[in-house]
Parts: C-alpha cells; structure tokens; sequence
C-alpha cells in the first residue's frame, strides 16, 4: 500500500498541511484540540513517519520510554519494578539521559502510546516488558522504526535485541528443590498466562513435575499481593491441599505467608515456600523465605547499557541477564512425617 502523506491526513482532519506538521512533531502553533484531531487521524491511517526526513530533521531526545501495563497498586507495591527502574537509570544518569515511564491499564493503550511517541519524537529507544506469545507489538515496533529492547526471552522477540533470564532453568531448579525434600504435592501461584515468561515458567513447571512424579497445578493472578493472598487461601482450604507452594514474585509470596499464618497453618512445617526474583522483601519475613534470586538492579543496568548499543548502530542480538539460583531460607522444610 502507498505511504500516508501529511496531505491525505490534512485533508482529513480539514486542516492545513503546516498544522498536520505542527501536530506530528509536538510543535507549537496549533491548539491542543487541533492536535489531538490530527493524531487520531494518523492513527487511524496508521500514518509512519518517514525515517530518514525524521534524522535529517530533529535531534536526539536523550530520553528513553517505559511503558507498563499494570494496575498503579499493583505497580506501586511491586519490588521487581521499583529495582529494575533504579537499575536502568543508574546508568542513563552517567549519560544524561531521561526516562519516561507511563503506566496505562492494558496492551492496546500501550500501543497507542507507542505510535504517540514515535509520531512526536518524544524518545529514541522504548523498553519493551511482559512479552507475549504472538506479541502484536513486537510487529507495530517494527512498522513505526521506532528502535526498541525487550526483557524476555529471545524466542518472542521476534528479531529486536532481547535481554534475558533463563525461566525455565530456574523453575525446573525450584522444583527439584521441593522434590528433594520430599513433597509430593506442588503448587505454583503465577502471573498472568498471556505473559510469555509466565506461559514458559508454567511448561517447565509442568514438565519437571511429571518427570519427578510430582502432583502438580497453577493458579494464575494479576501478580498482585490481592489475588496472591486468595490464590493461597484457595489452596490452603482445598482437601488435598499442596505441601509446597512456588510463587511468580516476592509480593505474592509474602501475601501468601500471612494468608497460611492467618488459617492457623505454619511454614515450612504445614507448607513450604519459595518467592521469586528475592527482594529484601525475602529476608526480613518470618520466617525468612527461599527465593530464586538475581540482581534486578545490575538487569536494568544492562537494559540501558544496550539500548546504547542500538542508539549506536548495534544489530540485533539476545544477551542472556543470568539465571536465578535457588537461595535456600527458613520457608524451605520437608512435609510432615
């Protein structure tokens, strides 16, 4: 299909081409509702703009997009977030950069941010979070040239540069860990199933279960201490309760360790646990818990330091982050004789 121009969207916002300009670029001259006409015009003709105009054109922002699609509770009471984004602007910081962070309540919303941003020029580079199996942003990135990192796993990256930690070694090591002590009967109290690391830590769950004769299952959550709490409490209350209890990140867990103390069970001596990501969250629990651990400020880090490398005509490629080892606390325990 032939390129949008500026003129076709003029003439459908009934506006001049000067103010078509004004709009797109985040310039001065037309009202705000001029311009928001003419940005829903563009995108709605899925307008792009035209790479090499844009470089002869403007200078770089020096600022970096994050968009997040969660709820601000869930956001504002996750730890993974909270060190991840100090990781990264530990070193946009040495560089003068910015990062612009926007939290919207689902993945359309974020897209359409994507699509803002590259029509303004608000950033050079975006970071790309929760991937999706089939993620539909990974192509509009693509369509828009607007450069972009993802953190997940290479096989959903659909080509951009990827930074990563290994999931499924990690859970399969979480697993064996409860086998060894001896339980029997798992459970895993995860995120959302659409996230690709979550979809990927559910195989590996599965797969390391039947192989050690495990009884195993998975409630899925919004990753909130909320739905984390009723999760467990669901678990807790059923006949064939599980011995061991395995969580996608530190908040659930924690919300789950009141939730067992709050029904008069104990950990580890009712039922096991172990968190994920070990923020200090783990450690001044009582008792303390067992995480997968890995340095999520020293993983942002590394995020900024290759949204550089693209900045400077780096290709594509995957960076495997680390892979979570076991740090064995209090929670952990066999089951009751």
């Amino acid at each position: 299909m032939p390129r949008v121009t500026i003129k076709e969207i003029a003439r459908r916002a009934g506006v001049s081409k000067g103010a078509v300009s004004y709009a797109l670029n985040g310039q001065p001259g037309v009202s705000d509702a001029t311009r928001a006409r003419v940005l829903k015009v563009a995108e709605e003709l899925e307008w792009v703009p035209n790479r090499a105009a844009r470089m002869l054109s403007a200078a770089r922002s020096e600022t970096f997009g994050l968009v997040l699609a969660r709820t601000a509770k869930t956001l504002s009471e996750e730890p993974f977030y909270m060190g991840f984004i100090g990781g990264v602007e530990s070193v946009l910081s040495t560089k003068g950069y910015a990062l612009t962070i926007q939290v919207v309540p689902d993945l359309e919303t974020e897209m359409a941010a994507y699509r803002k941003w590259s029509a303004e020029r608000r950033v050079d580079a975006v970071i790309v979070v929760d991937l999706r199996v089939k993620d539909p942003r990974i192509p509009l990135l693509k369509k828009l040239e607007l450069p972009a990192l993802v953190v997940g796993d290479p096989s959903l990256a659909g080509g951009l540069t990827a930074v990563w930690t290994d999931s499924r070694t990690a859970m399969t090591e979480a697993v064996e860990h409860v086998a060894e002590l001896g339980h029997r009967r798992v459970a895993r109290v995860a995120g959302p199933p659409e996230h690709g690391h979550v979809w990927m830590r559910d195989q590996a769950f599965n797969a390391a279960a039947e192989r050690l004769g495990l009884t195993g299952s998975i409630l899925h959550t919004d990753f909130s201490g909320d739905e984390g709490a009723s999760a467990t409490r669901e678990l807790m209350t059923a006949d064939d309760r599980p011995t061991a209890v395995i969580y996608d990140n530190d908040l659930m867990a924690v919300a789950g360790l009141g939730t067992i103390q709050e029904l008069g069970l104990t950990v580890p001596g009712d039922v096991m646990i172990i968190a994920w990501d070990d923020s200090t969250l783990c450690r001044i629990t009582h008792p303390t818990l067992s995480a997968m651990s890995h340095d999520i400020v020293a993983y942002g880090g590394r995020v900024a330091g290759h949204l550089f490398d693209l900045l400077d005509g780096a290709e594509p490629a995957a960076h495997l982050n680390s892979t979570p080892k076991l740090q064995i606390r209090g929670s952990s325990g066999p089951p009751r004789a």
